[in-house]
């Protein structure tokens, strides 16, 4: 069984056992249980799609990490006018593991 769930924005599909890495989600510890209750599709022997949301469907995970992305430069310049500039920037993420699909 399968689902796709909107979380921060996106829309991602996951399975039991997946691990899936979100937008930050402030406040939470490693370790904690959180529940995606925006469920657009569950998918398996019978599919069901909502419209926009399947009713009653939920994803339970787990908090594994907050962590980062790899940083990314962001480098500017102007030709001929002596301007450069360097930056750097490291998106927060968070790392989940699903462990249940309910329909």
């Amino acid at each position: 069984m399968y689902a796709v769930v909107k979380a921060g924005g996106h829309q991602y599909r996951v399975s039991q056992g997946d691990e899936l890495t979100v937008d930050f989600l402030e406040g939470k510890k490693e370790g904690d249980k959180i529940t995606l209750d925006q469920v657009l599709l569950v998918g398996g022997d019978n599919t069901v799609v909502g419209a926009p949301f399947v009713e009653g469907a939920k994803v339970e995970a787990t908090v594994k990490k907050q962590a980062h992305n790899p940083k990314i430069i962001v480098f500017k310049f102007k030709r001929r006018k002596d301007y450069k500039k360097t930056k750097g920037h490291k998106q927060p993420v968070t790392v989940l593991e699903i462990n249940s699909i309910s329909h």
